[in-house]
This record gives structure tokens, sequence and C-alpha cells, in this order.
């Protein structure tokens, strides 16, 4: 799906630029062409300024979603959902990171969380990445507790982990 957003935007890197920062950021575009997020309005010269293009470049961008039906569907739907990995450092938690061989592969995230589950370790967060809107989706698990060596053990010998990492 995301070469298929992107590559309705060939040839436009400073369109691409801001298609990927809507996605990342899970932005919306409204029914009048504005980046939201919820119904806070983000001004395009910020967008514009982010991504380091003019903001007629974020209004074209923004213009063409809306003219796109496809495009629309997405973009009129998309949001955003808070993250504790940010936080954690302050909240004292611990993200466990994962990167996997195949991440369109079943059952991983069924997997490490059961692993986690049966550590007794409570999960406060998962987010993953959609291999459709990431080159390298990564799996990330908030817990409230360091996890025993163990358990990352277990995890790292899972065949379809590539690399885990601690934070």
């Amino acid at each position: 799906m995301f070469d298929e957003i992107m590559g309705k935007f060939e040839g436009s890197p400073g369109q691409q630029a801001v298609i990927r920062l809507l996605l990342e950021r899970g932005f919306s575009v409204s029914e009048t062409g504005r980046v939201v997020s919820g119904d806070i309005e983000i001004p395009n010269t910020q967008i514009a300024s982010e991504v380091g293009v003019d903001r007629r470049v974020v209004d074209s961008t923004t213009d063409a979603i809306l003219a796109d039906s496809e495009l629309e569907r997405i973009f009129r739907n998309i949001s955003a959902i808070p993250s504790l990995m940010s936080l954690a450092p302050v909240l004292d938690l611990t993200v466990l990171t994962v990167e996997v061989t195949d991440a369109e592969g079943t059952g991983i995230v069924a997997a490490i969380t059961k692993a986690i589950a049966d550590h007794d370790v409570s999960i406060r967060q998962t987010v993953s990445e959609d291999p459709e809107f990431t080159d390298e989706p990564r799996l990330y698990v908030v817990t409230d507790v360091d996890l025993p060596g163990e358990l990352i053990n277990e995890i790292r010998s899972f065949e379809f982990v590539r690399r885990i990492e601690l934070q």
C-alpha cells in the first residue's frame, strides 16, 4: 500500500516527503484540504518547514489527496495513537524493540507477547509498524519492569527475530 501511495506522487519528491510525514505522524486531511490532528489544524507552513518544501507543495499534495477517492479515504480517516516510548525514561518503563527477518510473517506479535506474559510481565503498550508503510518495520513493547535475562534470551532465540534492543 505504501508503494502504491508513493507511486501516485512519483516525480515529486516534495509531495512524497509530505505524504511520508502525514503517514508517520498520523495526520489526516480535512474535507477543506487542511492537515489536521483530530480537530487541531496544523499550518501548512509548519508541515512545509518540517519536510523542507514550499508551503505550496503541501497545498498541492492535499489537493491531490482530495481529488483521488482512494487517497481521500485513507487520509480522511488516518489518526495518531499516543506512544509511551518517548515517555519510557521519564516514567521508568522498559521498551523492547524487535526487528524481524520477515515482518509479513504470521504469529510474530502473538509469540512475543505470549513469551512476555508467560514470564508474568505486564505489557503497557505494543506498537507494530506496518510493513506496508515502512521499509524496516519494528515491534515495540512497553512494560512496567525490566525484562528478565531469560526472557530476553528466549525472544532472541525466536527464528524470526533478527535483532532486539532494550531501552
